[in-house]
């Protein structure tokens, strides 16, 4: 088994080498570790149940992370462009489901921000998400008490809406799917 280096490209190929859990992301290695504060948890357990609750007896799954999901261009399963490990991801098509984790892109992506990863949320897995065709993509700031909602349009990503503490969040493509935001922030 082997340590990525920074500054380093690579492909999945050596992303089945490494010890620990990493994410691949443009030929990029990042870390998983340390694992995410209390605060990230509570935030990321309310809206799985959140999400669970709605999706359930529906045609979509919902994980948490740790959970491995594989995007690329091409429809090689064996090589796929990039990894992640979403927060949340709900993925509507089983057949993008393996025991490995998903496969392609799914419907909606939820990232909860740390201060160690809020750069890469922000930019690499928003922009990899983006080109990968994830419809919706949920960024939660705990810390500012807001949620970014942007969705899929023409091949970009457009900022439906912002919501805060006090505010029911709306999802821009599961119309019946609302979750109001009082409780998420509650650890705060």
């Amino acid at each position: 088994m082997a340590t990525p280096e920074q500054g380093k490209n690579y492909s999945y190929a050596d992303w089945e080498t490494w010890e620990g859990r990493w994410e691949l992301i443009n030929g990029k290695a990042y870390d998983m570790t340390p694992v995410p504060s209390s605060e990230h948890q509570f935030v990321v357990g309310e809206l799985y149940f959140s999400l669970r609750r709605f999706f359930q007896n529906k045609q979509c799954f919902v994980f948490v992370a740790p959970f491995d999901v594989f995007l690329g261009q091409k429809d090689d399963e064996e090589a796929p462009d990039d990894i992640v490990h979403p927060d949340i991801a709900i993925i509507c098509d089983k057949k993008q489901i393996r025991k490995k984790g998903g496969y392609g892109a799914p419907a909606l992506v939820v990232e909860v921000l740390s201060p160690s990863t809020a750069l890469k949320d922000d930019n690499e897995k928003f922009y990899a998400y983006q080109r990968h065709g994830v419809r919706e993509y949920w960024i939660v700031d705990a810390a500012n008490q807001m949620v970014h909602v942007y969705y899929l349009q023409e091949g970009t990503y457009q900022r439906i809406a912002t919501y805060g503490q006090q505010d029911t969040l709306h999802s821009a493509q599961f119309k019946e799917l609302s979750i109001p935001l009082a409780p998420l922030f509650a650890w705060s």
